[in-house]
């Protein structure tokens, strides 16, 4: 069966923001702040929380959610303290309203002595999300595969024209008399550079 090229198109991007941001939020005394990064992994999230923590230590909450992969499987939300389902899923409604991915929204949430209630707190935090991404510019970006290439150094010039004629990225290098180099290949283009790759002589590729 033949996909129709849109399809094909879609499944090989997706979108996320494309430099952290910041945004403010009050209501009736409460102060939210909001804060929005790019992130591919959960190390990044934890080295991001401790960041906030650091910065805002005598915060009442800390709440949070992230939406990590291309195939957009990975997520966790957090209410902090909050009552439950008022903050870490009304913020992943946000980044899912905008179907972004390899995304973290932080709100920090300094209590101002008035209650909000649940309706009053799910909709600060949607809010305080909103405004954040608001804030930042979204960007698309090819879904890779990663594959790791063992060369010799003398075949470097070739092996960069492939992964700049495919879009693809270098992930990480190690160069010397024998090099390997971690590439994250275009999915839309991976027939090709496989291909071109191994039509270099003596290049090993493998998948990561």
């Amino acid at each position: 069966m033949i996909q129709n090229p849109t399809t094909m198109q879609e499944q090989e991007i997706y979108y996320t923001v494309d430099k952290p941001g910041t945004a403010e939020f009050k209501d009736r005394g409460s102060k939210f702040i909001a804060y929005a990064w790019p992130i591919t992994s959960v190390d990044e999230f934890k080295a991001r929380m401790e960041e906030v923590k650091k910065e805002h230590p005598k915060a009442s909450h800390h709440c949070f959610a992230y939406r990590i992969g291309t195939d957009k499987n990975t997520f966790r939300v957090s209410d902090d303290g909050e009552p439950s389902g008022t903050a870490g899923k009304p913020i992943l409604g946000q980044i899912d309203s905008k179907e972004l991915t390899n995304v973290l929204i932080v709100v920090v949430r300094y209590f101002g002595g008035t209650l909000l209630g649940v309706p009053g707190l799910i909709n600060a935090y949607k809010m305080s999300a909103s405004l954040v991404l608001q804030m930042v510019p979204v960007t698309q970006r090819f879904i890779e595969v990663p594959y790791i290439v063992h060369f010799d150094y003398s075949q470097i010039n070739d092996i960069m024209m492939v992964v700049k004629q495919t879009n693809s990225t270098v992930i990480e290098q190690e160069l010397g008399l024998f090099c390997h180099m971690k590439i994250g290949i275009s999915k839309g283009r991976l027939d090709e550079a496989l291909y071109r790759l191994n039509d270099i002589r003596n290049v090993e590729v493998r998948k990561l």
